[in-house]
């Protein structure tokens, strides 16, 4: 069986990937992080409880450019939870994520 979001996950996905500013965001840019301005961990991603939960159980992977902002991209296995998402209209609404669920069709 597949893996699957959590509440509060699907919120985020939601969230991260509704329209802005006149445009959507893709699925390879991933969910945009900050970094950590000062303290131990000082430039490292600043990873928020969903993000670090995804992770754990290797739904995102986390990308970090040296001269760009970090972010977390989902994995196969992630896709596969965004694709079993994406089945339930109340989950993601095909009305205003349809961007994402043809992104996923083309995957």
């Amino acid at each position: 069986m597949s893996e699957r979001f959590t509440a509060a996950e699907r919120d985020l996905i939601r969230l991260e990937f509704m329209m802005r500013q006149g445009g959507f965001r893709s699925l390879s840019d991933g969910i945009f992080l900050y970094r950590w301005a000062s303290g131990p961990h000082k430039g490292k991603p600043k990873l928020r409880k969903t993000i670090q939960s995804m992770l754990d159980r290797g739904l995102v992977e986390i990308v970090d450019p040296a001269n760009a902002f970090p972010n977390a991209r989902f994995t196969a296995a992630g896709i596969e939870a965004l694709r079993v998402m994406a089945r339930d209209r109340q989950s993601l609404p095909p009305d205003k994520y349809g961007h994402l669920i043809e992104e996923l069709q083309d995957l």
